[in-house]
Parts: C-alpha cells; structure tokens; sequence
C-alpha cells in the first residue's frame, strides 16, 4: 500500500506540472479537470485489482496450500510411497507458495529414501530459500542424488553450490568437502581430492570424524595415490 500512496502522489505531482503548463498555454480546465480524473480513476482500478487479487486468490490458494501439505504430514505418517507422491501434488499444484516450496524438499526427502535418485534430485532444485543452512542441505541432497546416479560432474555442481551457500559453516562445509573429495577419488581426479582434504585441515582444523581416522590420514592416503 505504500508503494501504491508514493505512486498516486508521484501521479498526482505530474498531472499537476502537466496542468500548469497547459493552464499557461491557454487550454480549458475543464479539459485539465478531465485529464485529472481519468487518471485517479485508473491508479484506483490498479489497486483495486490488487486488493481483490490478495483477498480472493493468493491468500485463500496460500492456506489451501498448507492445508494440503499438512493433510500428507498426517495421512502419510511413516509411508515413504504415499508420502512423496503426496508432496509432489502439493508442490506441482501450489506452484509459487511458500508450501510448494517445503513440499518439493520434503518430496525430494522421500524419493530419495526409496531409491527415485533422479525425481529426488528433481524435487531438490525445486526448493528455494534465503536460510543458508536449509538451502545447503538441499543443495548436498541434490548431489548425493547424482551421486547414486554415477552423474559425478553434476554432483560436484551441487556440492560446490553448497559449500558457497553454507558460508562456511563449520559444520557443513568439511562434510561437503570430504563428498567432493570421495567423488574425485571416483574419478581418479587425486590432486583434486587431496586439495579437498588439505583445505578441511587449514580452514576447519577442529573437524573431526566419527570413523576413527583423521583428515591427516585420508590426505596422505591420496600423496601415496600421487606418488608424493
């Protein structure tokens, strides 16, 4: 409503320079008086349109849309199948809403558990969102979507993505970072994996893994691959 006041008086301001000088020139008011009028009468039929376009479209459709993503929340339960197919439609037909946009993550979640890689992996570049935490996962759910699916390059997109979304985050970062590196072994690309493992041990040297071995390991493991 704010913008629309600063447009009206913006509008208001050059009808009246306009008015001036037509008055100056020796034109009829009247004539200004009419010019006046059709404009007013056009800046209401605009915020008419939007006042009618929140109150009977977008808010009903955006309630409609949390209703149907919490109506799968509570008929899928535990039921991966059902689930996803649920959060699919929610996502597919409220395109554009904050809903839709959960559903596709929660969708992707899902498809993911039961093997669908490449409809997972769908749904993930769907979701959207300015918490750079959430969109990180996203982001790393996407490539280990590719992963599953051999499509290693694209993998490396996502994750690469993530590692820039997650601003480093102490917690993110070095997890992605050892994905990309596991992916680079897979390619046989060591250098590039060992840059990963180095990087972690200068940039989050607090980080530690829970399978027993240390960053120092996994970073010599691929100088001996190299032959340093």
């Amino acid at each position: 409503m704010a913008k629309q006041n600063k447009e009206e008086e913006q509008q208001g301001s050059s009808i009246e320079n306009l008015n001036n000088r037509l008055t100056s020139a020796g034109q009829k008011v009247a004539d200004n008086k009419k010019t006046v009028f059709w404009a007013i009468g056009a800046v209401l039929l605009v915020g008419c349109f939007v006042i009618g376009y929140v109150l009977i479209y977008r808010n009903p459709r955006l309630n409609k849309s949390w209703e149907a993503y919490n109506n799968v929340e509570i008929t899928a339960l535990a039921n991966d199948s059902l689930a996803a197919d649920g959060f699919k439609k929610v996502a597919d037909k409220y395109s554009g809403t904050s809903a839709s946009n959960v559903a596709a993550l929660s969708a992707a979640e899902r498809l993911y558990d039961m093997g669908k890689y490449e409809e997972a992996a769908k749904y993930a570049k769907k979701f959207s969102t300015g918490d750079p935490v959430l969109e990180a996962n996203a982001l790393v759910l996407e490539g280990d979507c590719y992963v599953n699916l051999k499509k290693y390059d694209d993998a490396l997109k996502a994750y690469n993505k993530a590692v820039k979304a997650a601003d480093k985050n102490p917690q993110i970062v070095p997890r992605v970072l050892m994905k990309e590196a596991n992916v680079y072994d897979e390619q046989k690309a060591y250098d590039k994996a060992l840059g990963c493992y180095e990087q972690i041990q200068k940039d989050y040297p607090q980080f530690v893994l829970g399978n027993g071995m240390t960053i120092e390991a996994y970073a010599e493991r691929e100088r001996a691959r190299l032959g340093k």
